[in-house]
């Protein structure tokens, strides 16, 4: 069956509009609804890819509902001048795309929906009507029409209709007859609302049913509002019925587009300043032919030959295939590479198959990475292939590389950079599936070399194409961020993954024996003082036990039962003496599963006794690094248990724990980027910062008051609004609101940077990192909940990702520090550990310090805390 997508043109045009009625060109002209309407067609393919579109749109003037109803649509207000300016301009983009739009004097956009339906709802095809307009729930059919809510992303059919109006598509139309809508002037019958309306419909199924029956209605007063809006009702369902006999024409000209329309209006986004979307239009300029040639090299003197010619300028794509998905454990198996995008060769060296042939050996295949080392190296995620190619045959990584998986992050940090997605992302073109080469339960090693061949050699050729294809779109900025910052980076992360933490074993299985015992202590004590045994770790029996069993009152409630997450526990707390008792279960049970035992089981696998995490760098939008398998930069730093958790990671003997640790870098970037005097001179003098925004907005400082202050300074990094507050702090909305306003008199730039940092934000479709990072937002197309999310992540970027490049720059400077006596083993976010030779202690730390604070000129001093000790819990 053929899908057609119909939309509802006007209505959708005037959502996006109040979407975005605020944002402006940078010459003052208004392009909210531009910005939407361009991002929409962006988004067809994806969300409403069908084999045939059609807008539909109102004509001008009166309608025939006019001369039914003289006051039909007289209530609606003159639409905003910005919105009828952006009007044409959109009406003229259909036009220019070639797509396909319907207008007919006298009727409505509805009415050209209706008779589209009713032409073609016969057919083999299925349509789907985009829009906000409840007028055309009517025309649902289950499996032939449905609506979809642009807004909610959500598709209706008949049973969906009767869930969110309480009645079924035939009778929409008797529904507002009495209901009526005020959008359009519909009166319906006054007096009776939408329950009414409903229980009516339920009983006697369509209006003229209703009063036919009235003698049935035994409700007085709702039989005489049916029979005085008796004229009201009838009209009103002429006014919500649809027309649905224009002629139509048939579908060849509504064929959904196989190239990007956008395309065909390079003109008009260049003029509304539609970056992000021009950029990725470039990318139809490199989509090429999808074939190649895939080479299996077993020949000995064949590779020589193959790899005799390369240079330091040839670009190589290499990759690697494996035992296994963890790179510490991993043994290769073969590796591909490819020079340009017509072959690509598979080099075979450890496969064990039956009836394996020849492949290349261990000696010869090092020759042939050493020369492709020799090149310009190209790769997905490298860290993995230097770490394979390093752990097998003690080769370093190469001079010159990049990385595609970086690339690909750098242009939209929100988005997957996987191989297979980035594939379908930039060319359409479907990579083969790792689980259709290899079978369950086996690893690469057993796939023969005719499947080895194709799925590795694509790998290679594709992280080509990617290469060429990042290389264009990027942008001179981007591309200059890639290889002076996050390409180098690579070699940061792979040495400390490689050097990992040490673990006193001893410690951390005394830890678990105590947490034990605390555990079963614990249960005991709650199961007396709920009475009864259950089981502790699942929410939907503990919600029965407190909720139904104690009968404490419940907070909030959730498709499969009570809420018992921290905040409803934290805000029962006085109710009952099982609460805290439940919460300091949960504390120690998450200690013991999460941290204390999966530690342990790591330390035991490496005969150091050390730890290795896995740090992501294209982990997070902001640009923050995360860790992995484990996450060592989470493991706990407040709670009575954190000391005696972080105790059980020391150093090596004669050595100790270094940590440097920027002191308020979230907070200085505020007074940077705002230049807001007070601040700048607060951080300027050396001033608490918390103790002098407490002072700011209160008069003076003690504990409880600093509190405030820091949360109210760390809060509107994080886009915290009154309402979060009032959460935070347990006070009420008006008290935090209040808190906010004297902060912002206090400090008088900072409203105006936030304010002009979201708007700044909106126009362009993103937001930017002190060195020119950008994370991306679709803020034409959100709903109101996005657009806040959208807001608060804009200004948490600003922050959070400029801290984010000020703490990488440092610890690529700090790199070539590095050496024997000097190890890098963890970053936390704003905070670096070494493990440093006892003797070198005073010099390294001078020097890595010294970097820190100076590695970027800022407004205000960057300042960074010295903490050494041979327990990570002793670390200020």
């Amino acid at each position: 069956m053929k899908t057609l997508t119909i939309i509802d043109t006007f209505g959708f045009f005037f959502r996006l509009y109040y979407a975005m009625s605020s944002l402006r060109t940078k010459d003052g002209k208004p392009s909210g609804m531009v910005h939407g309407f361009a991002n929409f067609i962006a988004s067809l393919k994806g969300e409403y890819e069908s084999d045939y579109i059609i807008f539909a749109l109102d004509s001008k003037g009166e309608t025939f509902r006019s001369k039914i109803d003289s006051n039909y649509k007289k209530n609606r207000q003159t639409p905003p001048e910005a919105l009828l300016a952006q009007l044409p301009i959109c009406i003229k983009m259909i036009e220019d795309m070639g797509l396909c739009f319907l207008a007919k004097e006298g009727y409505e956009a509805d009415d050209i929906i209706a008779s589209v339906v009713k032409k073609f709802e016969n057919d083999d095809i299925f349509i789907r009507v985009v829009t906000h307009d409840k007028d055309l729930y009517q025309l649902i059919k289950n499996g032939k029409v449905e609506i979809y809510s642009p807004a909610k992303k959500e598709s209706y059919d008949e049973e969906a209709c009767y869930e969110k109006y309480g009645v079924y598509p035939n009778q929409i139309r008797d529904f507002l007859a009495i209901v009526g809508d005020t959008s359009d002037n519909i009166p319906g019958v006054k007096g009776i609302g939408e329950k009414g309306a409903k229980n009516l419909l339920d009983e006697f199924k369509s209006l003229e049913e209703i009063y036919e029956n009235l003698d049935k209605i035994l409700n007085l007063r709702l039989k005489n509002m049916l029979i005085s809006g008796k004229e009201s009702a009838f009209i009103s369902k002429k006014l919500a019925t649809l027309y649905d006999d224009l002629e139509i024409p048939n579908l060849n000209s509504a064929k959904f587009p196989t190239t990007n329309p956008l395309l065909k209006i390079k003109n008009i986004l260049e003029e509304y300043s539609l970056n992000r979307l021009l950029n990725t239009l470039d990318k139809s300029s490199i989509q090429k032919s999808s074939k190649f040639e895939s080479i299996l090299v077993t020949d000995e003197e064949k590779l020589d030959e193959i790899l005799s010619n390369i240079t330091p300028q040839t670009k190589v794509a290499f990759d690697t295939e494996t035992t296994d998905l963890d790179s510490k454990v991993a043994k290769i198996v073969g590796f591909s590479f490819c020079f340009d995008e017509e072959i690509s060769y598979y080099v075979p060296i450890n496969h064990n198959f039956l009836g394996v042939g020849d492949q290349i050996s261990s000696k010869v295949a090092k020759k042939g990475i050493e020369k492709i080392f020799k090149s310009f190296v190209i790769g997905h995620n490298l860290k993995y292939d230097f770490r394979i190619i390093r752990n097998n045959f003690s080769i370093n990584p190469p001079e010159i590389y990049a990385d595609t998986m970086i690339m690909a992050w750098l242009m939209d940090p929100g988005s997957s950079v996987g191989m297979d997605n980035l594939a379908l992302k930039l060319f359409n073109y479907k990579t083969i599936k790792f689980e259709d080469v290899v079978r369950k339960g086996e690893n690469f090693a057993n796939v023969n070399f005719e499947n080895a061949s194709k799925y590795a050699s694509e790998d290679a050729w594709i992280t080509l194409r990617f290469y060429n294809a990042l290389s264009k779109i990027l942008g001179e900025d981007l591309l200059k961020i890639a290889s002076n910052l996050e390409f180098p980076f690579i070699k940061v992360l792979l040495d400390m993954e490689e050097e990992g933490i040490l673990m006193d074993i001893d410690r951390l299985r005394e830890m678990i024996l105590a947490l034990n015992e605390d555990i079963k202590s614990l249960t005991n004590e709650i199961y007396k003082l709920s009475k009864q045994r259950f089981n502790l770790n699942s929410p939907k029996q503990l919600g029965v036990v407190l909720f139904e069993n104690l009968n404490l009152p419940a907070k909030k409630k959730t498709k499969t039962g009570y809420s018992t997450d921290e905040s409803v526990l934290n805000s029962l707390i006085d109710t009952h003496p099982v609460i805290s008792k439940i919460l300091e279960y949960r504390e120690i049970y998450k200690l013991q599963s999460t941290y204390t035992e999966p530690l342990l089981n790591h330390a035991l696998k490496d005969e150091k006794g050390r730890v290795y995490t896995d740090f992501l760098q294209t982990g997070t939008a902001t640009g923050r690094l995360s860790s992995k398998n484990p996450n060592l930069q989470n493991i706990p730093a407040r709670g009575r248990l954190a000391k005696q958790m972080r105790d059980c990671f020391i150093s090596k003997n004669g050595y100790s724990l270094v940590s440097l640790d920027y002191s308020q870098i979230e907070l200085r970037l505020l007074a940077h980027f705002s230049e807001d005097y007070s601040l700048i001179k607060a951080f300027k003098n050396g001033e608490d910062i918390h103790t002098r925004t407490a002072i700011s907005i209160f008069g003076s400082s003690d504990n409880e008051k600093r509190a405030i202050a820091k949360s109210i300074n760390f809060g509107l990094i994080y886009g915290m609004g009154a309402n979060k507050l009032s959460n935070e702090l347990n006070i009420s909305r008006n008290e935090a609101k209040d808190y906010i306003d004297r902060y912002f008199m206090a400090f008088t730039s900072i409203k105006e940077f936030l304010e002009n940092l979201k708007a700044e934000a909106k126009i362009k479709g993103y937001s930017e990192t002190l060195i020119g990072r950008k994370r991306f937002f679709n803020f034409s197309n959100a709903n109101q909940r996005e657009l806040a999310m959208y807001e608060r992540e804009a200004v948490n970027t600003k922050f959070q990702g400029s801290a984010a490049d000020i703490i990488k720059m440092a610890m690529l400077k700090i790199y070539p520090l590095l050496d024997e006596n000097a190890k890098m083993l963890l970053q936390i976010h704003d905070e670096l550990i070494f493990e440093v030779k006892d003797e070198k202690i005073d010099e390294f730390s001078k020097k890595a310090r010294d970097i820190m604070e100076n590695i970027y000129k800022l407004n205000v001093p960057l300042i960074s805390s010295l903490s050494i000790a041979k327990k990570w819990g002793e670390l200020k």
